[in-house]
């Protein structure tokens, strides 16, 4: 490996975590809510916590790639197409597990209704997370945020 691989800075990975977050809430209460028949503030609620526990786990998991990829001497900003699917991938598989009992709690459903809502669930957002990733990365590229533009 020749030399040091920039990285992301915290306040970038901050930035990208609430801005994902944000427009991924804006799109999927109100189609919840209407899905479910449940009031937009208790899908709400449910999609805030889902959310709080998504961002943590998201600058967890974005913190282990990206270290992986700096060991690896890559640029996270300049990930293959491959290397964006594992990632999302991998991220909404971690989702996946961590949210199946709450959509059982907080919806009153049975194993198999929660595992098809969150799949579904998951399934929007892992394109999401690969197209926002792109978007995000073309935006802010890592040598952008290291002059300070971040």
């Amino acid at each position: 490996m020749a030399g040091k691989v920039a990285m992301r800075t915290a306040k970038d990975r901050l930035r990208y975590t609430i801005s994902f977050e944000i427009l991924l809430m804006a799109m999927l209460v109100p189609v919840g809510a209407a899905f479910f028949d449940k009031p937009l503030s208790d899908i709400g609620l449910l999609g805030a916590f889902l959310s709080v526990k998504a961002m943590l786990l998201n600058l967890l998991y974005n913190w282990i790639f990206d270290h992986a990829d700096a060991r690896a001497g890559r640029v996270a900003s300049n990930r293959s197409p491959l290397g964006r699917l594992l990632h999302a991938a991998g991220f909404e598989a971690t989702l996946l597990l961590t949210s199946l009992p709450v959509y059982i709690w907080w919806l009153n459903l049975g194993l198999l209704q929660a595992l098809a809502a969150d799949l579904t669930v998951t399934s929007f957002v892992v394109v999401y997370t690969y197209g926002f990733t792109l978007a995000y990365d073309r935006l802010f590229p890592v040598a952008a945020a290291e002059s300070g533009r971040a």
